[in-house]
């Protein structure tokens, strides 16, 4: 879920797979990338024009119609540190427009919250969908309206083909995604490393498994893991996964064209079990893991007498480091790419969608300006936050780390995967206490009964995807 790189999705199906040779290049390319970006520099604050409002910034980019007296809404699944950093994008829009706009946390089950506001007659104006699948499914029931053609044109300009696609649905535009996230990194504690004598970083699974031991009996807490929001354990599988069966079993597990109760799903489990199966390498152990949510996973890798030595999550994992820590990103914490399984490691992509939920003229001039490079550059300037609008000046980043990870992420081009989870339908993919966040908490519970595990995600696809 939360809201990137490699893997190209399926985005609407028709798209050739990679050759395995740019398999091999993208993973190359982002290695490369975030092995350089292992120092900060600081980035410019510049967040745009205020336009009419005097602001000392960038000239504006876009022009938006005057609101003046409009109240709107808009709903995420954003909190803390990451829900104040995309304020700042909305005090922005208030000052061009002079419309009122406040802000609603959906929590974790985001279509829940939404389908409950729809259904009573009151949507929020705006909302930000964190899956492919609620996005389709919206659009299916015609929840959400069609961006109109001021959004339209900044979608275009500012975005490759394959994000544009992203917010498709038969034929017509909804979404725009201007938030993505690179769910493939590991993020490391440098004095635990330093601690434990551990001068590289692993490049492979074994490596992995081998330095969190290491680290264990140097006496760090190894692996700090938020199990107590399942989709943290989804992107485990998936990266795990799409490195070990590769590319073309990661879209056909993706779509329920094969059943979770295939030989390869069992093999990434076990993979998983290597770790999750030994309670001494997990800050907590099983129990305790189940028991933390993602900011603490990330709270307790950077802070405390003994903190632990890794947590994987990604790039957002800034917004906490600078906001809950006193960790400075790029000294104290650095990342790797997630290791390699199989032959790559894998770069698994997420995303945010902006779609509208009223026909409303306020609406459409957010979705507006939240396709351009006026909010873009505003949003990434706070930290914990990239996009994949390749327009933006990227001196905007606030931290070399960041920005050298939006760089690999346009440099990937249209060729990337997205989220499996977010791809299926919410029943199964998106929903806390069911479906795949609720099976794999179960696994993580006891890693050593794979086939039970496999035999209820198998029930649990099936019945959400309604081809079983």
């Amino acid at each position: 879920m939360r809201s990137t790189l490699r893997a190209r999705r399926s985005l609407s199906q028709t798209r050739p797979h990679r050759k395995p040779g740019a398999v091999k290049a993208v993973a190359a390319l982002a290695a490369g990338v975030l092995a350089l970006s292992l120092t900060a520099c600081g980035g410019d604050e510049d967040g745009g024009d205020g336009g009419d409002t005097g602001g000392e910034t960038s000239k504006a980019t876009v022009q938006l119609p005057k609101l003046d007296g409009q109240k709107l809404e808009v709903a995420a699944v954003w909190t803390g540190p990451e829900q104040e950093n995309f304020t700042k994008v909305l005090d922005e829009f208030e000052k061009r427009t002079g419309a009122t706009v406040s802000f609603v946390p959906t929590g974790n089950n985001t279509s829940t919250f939404l389908g409950t506001k729809i259904e009573g007659g009151q949507p929020p104006d705006v909302a930000f969908l964190p899956q492919v699948g609620v996005l389709h499914q919206f659009a299916e029931k015609g929840w959400i309206k069609p961006l109109g053609s001021a959004a339209e044109e900044q979608l275009k300009k500012n975005f490759s083909k394959g994000w544009v696609d992203l917010g498709a649905y038969k034929g017509k535009q909804y979404g725009v995604y201007v938030k993505a996230a690179n769910k493939s990194l590991v993020w490391y504690n440098t004095q635990a490393f330093e601690g434990a004598g551990i001068t590289d970083p692993p490049g492979t699974w074994d490596e992995f498994v081998q330095t969190a031991q290491t680290l264990s009996d140097a006496g760090s807490p190894a692996v700090s893991i938020g199990g107590a929001d399942g989709w943290t354990l989804t992107d485990w599988f998936e990266n795990v996964y799409l490195s070990q069966a590769g590319p073309e079993k990661y879209d056909q597990l993706a779509k329920h064209e094969i059943k979770w109760t295939d030989p390869s799903v069992k093999e990434a489990l076990t993979t998983l079990a290597e770790l999750w199966g030994k309670d001494e390498l997990i800050a907590g152990g099983r129990k305790g893991a189940l028991g933390t949510e993602f900011p603490k996973s990330v709270i307790q890798t950077f802070s405390g007498d003994t903190p632990a030595a890794m947590v994987f999550e990604g790039d957002f994992v800034t917004a906490n480091i600078n906001a809950d820590t006193k960790a400075k990103v790029g000294t104290d914490a650095k990342m790797f790419p997630f290791p390699a399984v199989g032959a790559d490691s894998p770069v698994v992509s997420a995303g945010d969608a902006a779609v509208a939920l009223k026909d409303s003229k306020g609406a459409q001039a957010l979705l507006t300006f939240l396709a351009s490079t006026d909010a873009a550059e505003i949003w990434t300037a706070q930290g914990g936050v990239i996009t994949p609008n390749n327009k933006m000046d990227m001196g905007s980043y606030k931290d070399g780390v960041t920005r050298d990870i939006a760089k690999a992420l346009l440099a990937a081009g249209d060729d990337f995967r997205f989220d499996m989870s977010d791809q299926a339908p919410a029943a199964f993919g998106g929903t806390q206490g069911i479906g795949e966040w609720k099976g794999l908490q179960d696994f993580l519970r006891n890693p050593k009964d794979v086939a039970s595990v496999q035999r209820k995600l198998e029930a649990d696809a099936a019945k959400a995807y309604g081809n079983g």
